[in-house]
């Protein structure tokens, strides 16, 4: 029995919240530096140095986040059109956003390349699998 084509959209929601949650660490990581006076108030604005390490973190976190996952976003949406959002195309945008998750974890946290890195590639990995798939579906 197959899962309807629709519920290759819960991942995406999922990486929508992720996407939130890491808008929500950086407030909070910026609240914490002005309140600790971590910050270059002058520079503040136009400046992203003028901000403590573990604000770049996650400012740069979010930034990625509107880089790979926007062909996650555009992949389900063509896989979903073109009836091709099967349990392989499910379990691949799954995987995808686990990846996404490990990879901000890593990103925002202890910022560790040699796991972020692999973890990045993995990703990147699904999301070709993924532009094959829908090849494959235009091709049908």
């Amino acid at each position: 029995m197959s899962l309807p084509s629709q519920f290759i959209f819960l991942p995406v929601l999922l990486q929508i919240l992720l996407t939130i949650g890491v808008y929500v660490a950086l407030a909070v990581a910026k609240s914490r530096a002005l309140r600790d006076g971590q910050v270059d108030l002058a520079r503040r604005a136009l400046h992203a140095d003028a901000w403590p390490d573990s604000v770049q973190k996650i400012n740069n976190n979010i930034r990625n986040q509107f880089e790979v996952p926007v062909l996650f976003y555009v992949l389900v949406v063509i896989l979903h059109q073109l009836d091709a959002a099967a349990a392989l195309a499910e379990g691949l945008a799954w995987l995808f956003v686990a990846s996404r998750v490990v990879h901000a974890t890593v990103h925002t946290r202890s910022n560790h390349v040699p796991v972020r890195r692999p973890v990045f590639m993995f990703g990147c990995l699904i999301i070709l699998a993924m532009g094959v798939l829908a090849t494959v579906a235009v091709f049908e």
